[in-house]
Parts: structure tokens; sequence; C-alpha cells
């Protein structure tokens, strides 16, 4: 089992979107974009349902998921693999204490209708392609590019 280092949760922290892959009762992928989402400690990851019944159901049935997350300038990040359990509204002292983390961190904007848990398993980390083929280009330069290529001044 992998836990992720002080730095992998800083770095996760600090970004602003990731995708939680889950599979539906038939087999089927589901990749869905969260924005509000906290690495609690090295070893869990804690993300608001805010408008998510698929990837709820889909956890209900196989709790199998994967989690994944890039600094889209830096063009890094992790592919987090886990088992995820869903915190309800209903009474569940969990959920509670989740949500007003969340809340604390993000706001109140959006109704947090449950909270997924992650519990890690393993971790990856994610390349971009590119810098494969820039071997000689600093992280700064590639920010740069990545800048560019998107138009951000």
């Amino acid at each position: 089992m992998n836990y992720l280092k002080q730095d992998q949760i800083e770095e996760i922290n600090g970004n602003v979107l990731c995708w939680l892959a889950t599979t539906s009762e038939s087999g089927q992928p589901n990749v869905s974009p969260k924005e509000m989402f906290l690495c609690l400690d090295n070893k869990t990851i804690i993300i608001a349902n805010i408008s998510s019944p698929g990837s709820v159901k889909n956890i209900q049935t196989n709790p199998k998921v994967c989690f994944s997350s890039i600094d889209v300038f830096r063009q890094k990040g992790f592919k987090i693999y886990g088992e995820a359990t869903i915190l309800g509204n209903d009474g569940n002292n969990s959920f509670e204490e989740f949500r007003k983390i969340l809340i604390n961190r993000y706001g109140n904007s959006f109704p947090i209708l449950s909270v997924i848990r992650i519990n890690i398993s393993s971790i990856q980390k994610i390349l971009a392609p590119s810098y494969l083929f820039n071997l000689g280009k600093s992280e700064e330069e590639m920010i740069n590019d990545a800048k560019n290529t998107y138009n951000i001044k």
C-alpha cells in the first residue's frame, strides 16, 4: 500500500479540479469532474457530492475508484486508486465533520449532498507526454509553453 507524501498532498490540494472514475453495475466506465476535494492525510481523500448521482450509485455498486488530479500548467499530477464510501446526511458524524472541512476550504455556494471518502490503495504519477519529447526543457519553460498554448498571460 502506498501513501501520499506531504509534498504530494500539497500538490493535489493546490489543484482546482479532479476527475473521479467509477464503474457502473453493467461495467460501463464513468469519469466525472469534481471541484470540491481535499487530501485529508496521506491515505484519505474526500470529495463533495454536489451533483453526482451517477458517481454515488456506481460507488454503492462497486467501491473501487480512480481519482486523478493534475496541475494544468505544470502538466504533472497523480492517479490514485482506492475504495470509496459514501457518507450521507443521515446523522453520520463523519459526514458533518468532512462537510465542514470542505465548506471551510471552498465556501458554501453549493449544497453538499454527501461526501465521498476514498481510502487510498496505490498512487501513480501522471506526466504529460510533452515531457518525453522536450527533454531539455525546464519545468518553468513547460509552464510557459502551456500558458502560451491556452493564451494565458
